[in-house]
């Protein structure tokens, strides 16, 4: 245990930027996920156009590579201002991961029938409010469990972070081996990172288990 108790004020911070790159990233993604997943089913060819693009652009790009731009392309652009690694990272994470709540939403939207959305527009509510008042409402009800499939996955991707000057817990067995006079040696340190994960996703999957039991109720 002289490795956890030891290294305290390691791991809280690595525990930290991990939960941060993790909840700013999966609110971007999310947020920009329902955007990008309501151009992919939009009457405007245009609309659509787009979000076909965006998705199959990020989503066939490696992960990596889009951290290696956010990271270190963007100054090569010409942007001067200095941006926290964190945030890079969020960003990245955020904006690929962005691609597959879309497309999960996307799959959710065509599970809504076709009516819901007709008597919507029956009525006189605009695409967007079609959207956003009845078919995006019951699609999140049945694509849960995908849905928490995406965000394990963007927890699990955090790791990524760690090549990229972010203090998570990916980056903890470089940073207890670089430190003088720390306890723990490598493989010690790797299988604390791993039972951390494992905790993290057992409480996301109690989360699902949860969603889904009051979402099957509120049916």
């Amino acid at each position: 245990m002289d490795v956890i108790f030891g290294n305290l004020d390691l791991w809280g911070t690595a525990i930290r930027n991990t939960l941060l790159v993790f909840v700013l990233g999966g609110i971007l993604a999310l947020v920009l996920g329902m955007i990008v997943g309501a151009m992919r089913v939009s009457p405007v060819p245009v609309a659509r156009a787009v979000g076909t693009v965006y998705v199959t652009l990020i989503r066939n790009t490696p992960l990596t590579l889009v951290f290696f731009f956010f990271v270190f392309g963007y100054s090569a652009l010409g942007f001067h201002t200095r941006v926290e690694p964190l945030i890079l990272g969020v960003l990245a994470i955020g904006i690929y991961t962005a691609t597959y709540v879309a497309e999960v939403l996307r799959a959710g939207i065509n599970t809504v029938p076709v009516g819901q959305a007709e008597a919507a527009r029956a009525i006189g509510l605009p695409f967007g409010k079609v959207m956003t008042l009845v078919v995006l409402p019951q699609a999140f009800r049945s694509v849960v469990p995908p849905m928490m499939s995406v965000f394990i996955a963007l927890l699990k991707n955090t790791t990524i972070a760690a090549g990229f000057s972010v203090a998570e817990l990916a980056a903890m067995r470089a940073t207890i081996n670089d430190a003088a006079g720390r306890p723990g040696n490598p493989m010690e340190v790797l299988l604390w990172v791993a039972l951390v994960f494992v905790l993290m996703v057992f409480v996301l999957s109690f989360i699902q288990n949860r969603l889904e039991k009051r979402w099957r109720i509120a049916r």
